[in-house]
């Protein structure tokens, strides 16, 4: 009992704060809302007068001490109130329509600029597949909540008030206590119970995310599920969460209905109590006939739409129970921001240093330990090792997608923690190791450099990057869509397109992560070539694994287990017989076997 009652003022704390998350969104549309709130008002004064007018109909119609009449007036004041019901209803839903859509866009809008806000350790650790089904329910539901508030909960509440109130002021006030009471008490039903069963939704959700992300996983790594044969497995892994989500679904539907039933039972005895009093009244001369039509369409109006209520209300939970998992993300702080004092970068001829830098991921298992180097302006400095040796967590310290421990990196004298992110991404370029490309055209993709750049200049980017010979032989030329993730095009056009986005983004720094690690002998040098040439006159710093690659490097910075353990030219490194001549005369073993073959 104790944990009940500390779970259910928690998740209605959780619903309030989901609730007031929402806020914001409306007040760029509080005009609109105020004009919806006022059209709501003026329908449901309208159709509680119908019932009033129709009573007025009933008792003309039934005078028998008078010669009988039509009612003219009365019956075009009733088709007046009808028609305004229905027009004010409609403009309702029209005013209120910018509203739901708008606060939806503006939300979704929010939620993707957040996911790129936040630092690239969280999206390293994300599950793709649970968290796009998440923002795609959480998305949906903004607008059915508001539809849901807009268009039944609050004409509904509107409506019980004024029904209550003519009640209270010209009949037995029993009839608005009955009323009232059965309102009440439907309420409060529908509210534990509906709190009871959101457990089952709670788990439905986690389960069809789980789903969802076994799903794209296995979709992604489609080559890996062929090699291994595993497509029974990966088939067996979503059908079991399947089941799970099938099993919480049943239910919640089992459960639904009870809910329904025992609604059903407080209107039949609320109905039933008030047709009595008002016969007995009939009964009794106290009141007319007309009355008791009065009294018996009001409960119709009140109750035929509260009957919806609990179904609204429950939809509404399970609306907000969908917007929790995106607020939620909302609320997250980037590991990486920006200072308040944070200037752009003056990047200037662009020289990089690497002061003792310090590093780890996990501060179990350290990365990085007192690194010190610098690629002075317009240099070429190549950083080699070992697998593991910490080569390429340097390009992500210095987009500053990670911060260093200790020690600090900087361009122009300038340290990149005290600049803006946007201008430090923009002074560096890019080509890396695993190049992923958006699922839209070749142009698109070379293009995305400089979102603004012209045919001209993108076909003058391929051509630097000897890919445009290869684009203009296919069928559709540079509007060829490469699949997701790039998957249409081989490892080395993928590389030689990330190439090409490098050289038409034109930066001051260049950064080569393995840039040819993907190319065959015969492309790596075509491309050793146009890297050349896209780093001229640049700052470079290339991370490589073939040695062979960076022998012009103006110095080479060699790396192992996170430390500097040798630096100098190609020439004197291999004078001196170290680390770096092992690995040298390692490659080239394996190049001379690799000719053999």
């Amino acid at each position: 009992m104790h944990v009940r009652h500390t779970e259910l003022p928690e998740n209605q704390a959780q619903d309030i704060k989901t609730l007031k998350s929402l806020a914001p969104f409306l007040w760029d549309y509080r005009g609109r809302v105020a004009l919806a709130l006022g059209s709501l008002l003026l329908s449901k004064v309208a159709n509680v007068g119908i019932p009033l007018v129709l009573k007025q109909i009933v008792d003309a119609l039934g005078k028998t001490d008078t010669r009988l009449v039509l009612p003219l007036t009365l019956l075009l004041v009733y088709g007046v109130l009808r028609l305004a019901n229905s027009l004010f209803n409609e403009l309702r839903d029209a005013i209120f329509s910018r509203v739901r859509h708008g606060a939806m866009r503006q939300v979704s809008t929010r939620v993707l600029e957040q996911l790129h806000r936040l630092s690239l350790r969280y999206h390293l650790e994300r599950k793709t597949g649970g968290i796009s089904r998440d923002l795609e329910r959480g998305a949906r539901s903004v607008s059915s909540l508001l539809n849901y508030m807009a268009f039944s909960i609050l004409p509904t509440l509107v409506e019980v008030v004024l029904i209550a109130g003519i009640l209270l002021r010209d009949y037995n006030p029993w009839f608005a206590v009955i009323t009232f009471g059965s309102v009440v008490v439907y309420i409060y039903f529908t509210l534990k119970i509906t709190e009871w069963r959101m457990k089952y939704r709670v788990t439905m959700n986690a389960t069809d995310s789980r789903a969802n992300t076994q799903a794209i996983d296995s979709l992604i790594n489609y080559e890996t599920v062929k090699y291994f044969g595993n497509e029974q497995h990966e088939l067996a892994r979503y059908n079991a969460s399947l089941e799970e989500w099938e099993d919480a679904a049943v239910k919640s539907q089992t459960s639904m209905s009870a809910l329904n039933v025992g609604q059903a039972g407080i209107i039949a005895v609320g109905v039933t109590l008030t047709m009595i009093l008002a016969s007995e009244g009939v009964v009794a001369g106290t009141l007319s006939i007309g009355d008791l039509v009065l009294i018996n369409a009001f409960l119709l109006q009140l109750f035929i739409p509260l009957n919806f209520l609990g179904i609204v209300y429950s939809q509404l939970k399970h609306s907000i129970a969908d917007m929790r998992a995106m607020f939620d993300v909302l609320e997250l702080q980037p590991e990486i921001q920006d200072r308040t004092d944070a200037i752009a970068l003056d990047v200037g001829k662009g020289d990089v240093r690497f002061d003792r830098v310090s590093f780890a991921y996990d501060p179990e298992r350290p990365i990085l330990h007192d690194v010190s180097f610098s690629v002075p302006a317009g240099h070429k400095v190549a950083v080699v090792g070992p697998s593991g040796a910490g080569k390429s967590t340097l390009a992500r310290l210095l987009f500053r997608f990670y911060d260093v421990d200790s020690g600090r990196i900087l361009i122009n004298g300038q340290d990149v923690r005290a600049v803006t992110q946007q201008s430090l991404r923009a002074a560096i370029g890019i080509v890396p190791q695993d190049t992923v490309l958006f699922n839209d055209t070749l142009r698109y993709n070379i293009g995305y450099a400089r979102p603004d750049a012209d045919q001209a200049a993108i076909e003058a980017a391929a051509r630097a990057a000897n890919i445009h010979d290869f684009i203009v032989k296919l069928p559709r030329h540079y509007d060829t869509v490469v699949g997701e993730r790039g998957l249409k095009l081989s490892g080395g056009e993928k590389q030689r397109v990330a190439i090409a986005r490098a050289i038409l983004k034109n930066p001051r720094v260049l950064v080569f992560d393995e840039a040819t690690s993907s190319l065959d002998s015969h492309s790596e040098q075509v491309i050793l070539e146009s890297l050349g040439r896209a780093a001229r006159d640049h700052t470079t710093l290339v991370i490589a694994h073939r040695l062979s690659t960076i022998v012009d490097a103006d110095s080479i910075v060699v790396m192992e287990a996170g430390r500097i353990v040798e630096q100098g030219s190609h020439v004197k490194l291999l004078e001196h017989g170290g680390l770096y001549a092992r690995l040298w005369e390692l490659q080239q073993q394996e190049e001379s076997r690799e000719a053999v073959i």
